[in-house]
């Protein structure tokens, strides 16, 4: 999916071909999900004859400036491109749409002719983007929601190793939130924390000040050169991580290398993402995949060490005892956690809901407890279990004991009875 580098691409690509021009056509698609809240009309008609003064972007979303708003506004999603007729702008796979045949694609949503016959489309084949016409894009979300851009607006080093220090959240997860920096999504986030050797899940407050300079320089370099070789994942370096990432499971999809892989660093783990595990390596050194920031994360075992925590597959074991996972085919096929529901934590034993019905509540813990007990148990209700299970015995004791008490008083009232009966009979006789 288009993540930071595709979209600057897309921008400098529309700014040297297209800025100073007059947009002379337009056809907006009739496509409610993907052209918002205006209707093709009023889009089409806001933008004719208007003049292209600049093409702007912040994290993933790209805007078209012109003379006067309001201005076209572009979100990416899982498969947005831009592609000008004649000009090569990007190449990713999940975007990719033939052009030789029909132009402009049946995925267009948004298109415009220029004053000197340029054609410019915006395509989305899988519908999760989004096209607005906008007063002031940086005034509204989701643009206005965003952090520092992580190409033009990443803060100095010491202001980020402090920001850092301040986060007790796992590192892949912060890369991954846009208004922390927006722009990163799932490869580059790989990418920068393997050749800054930090583990997807280690606590970015527990980071040391070199780390921090590390990350920071990762990121900068990373992001500058995949903007730079124009984002086409062939001429990335053969080493490089990123082209594990693209099959619904690692070694799905292969991905095919062009001689200009040459020029890049042979370090880079960009092109080991999609192989099996135990089939994917990196400089002699084998990757493995986890699930960190809620995505399917590749990562370098034996150089990215987690510290301060649990080993990673204990910790993934005790997730898979205690909540419930389900394998999304997303919109990048990434494996998604599910969060587990209040109703599914709230017994964490995995016994307590083995032959629960569907649908049916979990047990209630008793009411009364014993004085001096804690009304909460810090282990997440551990002991609620054995607490329950206690009260059933109790309860069981108590009607074992009635059936013995009431069996009793039946039983002397069997003996009198008999005794009244031969008192009865002696006077008879």
């Amino acid at each position: 999916m288009p993540e930071l580098p595709e979209v600057e691409v897309a921008r400098r690509a529309v700014e040297e071909n297209c800025v100073g021009k007059k947009i002379t056509k337009c056809v907006v698609a009739d496509d409610s999900k993907v052209i918002d809240a205006v209707s093709p009309s009023d889009f089409e008609a806001s933008v004719l004859g208007k003049l292209i003064v600049a093409a702007r972007r912040k994290g993933k979303n790209m805007w078209l400036q012109l003379d006067s708003p309001p201005f076209p506004s572009f979100q990416f999603g899982m498969a947005g491109a831009i592609y000008i007729k004649g000009v090569a702008v990007t190449k990713y796979k999940r975007s990719a749409v033939n052009d030789e045949d029909e132009w402009p694609s049946k995925y267009s949503k948004f298109f415009i002719e220029l004053d000197d016959g340029l054609e410019l489309s915006f395509t989305d084949k899988r519908r999760f983007a989004r096209v607005r016409l906008l007063e002031e894009p940086t005034s509204v979300p989701p643009i206005s929601e965003l952090g520092p851009d992580a190409l033009f607006e990443l803060l100095n080093p010491e202001e980020f190793t402090e920001s850092l220090h301040k986060k007790k959240t796992e590192i892949k997860a912060l890369l991954l939130d846009q208004s922390y920096i927006s722009g990163i999504g799932n490869w580059v986030a790989d990418e920068v924390l393997y050749q800054a050797r930090i583990h997807p899940r280690q606590i970015a407050s527990s980071l040391s000040d070199d780390s921090c300079s590390t990350l920071y320089k990762c990121i900068k370099e990373v992001i500058q050169l995949a903007v730079e070789v124009d984002a086409d994942c062939s001429r990335f370096p053969l080493e490089w991580l990123f082209h594990f990432r693209w099959g619904k499971k690692p070694g799905n999809i292969s991905v095919e290398v062009g001689a200009d892989s040459s020029r890049y660093p042979t370090s880079w783990i960009f092109h080991s993402r999609e192989k099996k595990p135990g089939k994917a390596f990196v400089d002699g050194k084998s990757i493995d995949f986890i699930t960190a920031g809620g995505r399917t994360t590749a990562y370098v075992p034996e150089l990215q060490k987690l510290s301060g925590s649990l080993n990673v597959k204990e910790t993934d074991k005790s997730k898979r005892q205690t909540s419930k996972k389900t394998s999304v085919d997303g919109d990048n096929n990434d494996d998604i956690e599910k969060p587990t529901t209040g109703e599914e934590g709230n017994f964490g034993s995995p016994k307590s809901k083995k032959g629960t019905k569907g649908g049916a509540k979990g047990r209630k813990p008793p009411k009364q407890i014993k004085s001096g007990e804690n009304d909460v148990d810090n282990d997440g209700d551990a002991g609620t279990d054995y607490d329950s299970d206690q009260v059933k015995k109790k309860k069981a004791g108590q009607v074992t004991n009635r059936k013995q008490v009431g069996g009793e008083k039946q039983s002397k009232k069997r003996v009198q009875s008999s005794q009244n009966s031969r008192n009865a009979r002696r006077k008879a006789k």
